[in-house]
């Protein structure tokens, strides 16, 4: 298994529980990476989304019983890629929407890391 290329990538992660957003945070960090973030409220969230001058994000879909999604498509219309954590899985995906990647919960950090990696490759979003 390789290392995931994500050094010196500004990252925004989504996450209202505090240990996983500390976990992701510091394996960003350790992969070389600008965090930006964690937000933990959708609203914050979303401000960040439209204005964070970022190459991917990190996003829970779950975040105190608000759907991430408006933050989702923010960064989306910004053309910046985004890797979807969720206990769920694809299941709460709006049809229009099957599209966007998800890792389900829990996870193995270093899958994340290298689906964000690739993501962040195959559209790199200028910052």
């Amino acid at each position: 298994m390789t290392e995931p290329d994500l050094a010196g990538r500004r990252i925004m992660v989504v996450e209202d529980e505090m240990l996983i957003a500390m976990m992701l945070e510091l394996a960003l960090a350790d992969a070389g990476c600008h965090v930006v973030g964690p937000f933990g409220r959708l609203s914050d969230a979303v401000v960040a989304a439209r204005t964070e001058a970022v190459d991917g994000a990190l996003l829970d879909i779950n975040l105190a019983g608000e759907s991430v999604f408006p933050a989702a498509e923010a960064l989306e219309q910004r053309g910046v890629p985004f890797l979807l954590v969720s206990g769920y899985g694809r299941d709460l995906l709006p049809p229009d929407r099957r599209h966007w990647q998800v890792c389900a919960k829990p996870f193995r950090m270093n899958d994340v890391l290298e689906t964000l990696a690739d993501l962040v490759r195959r559209q790199p979003a200028p910052h």
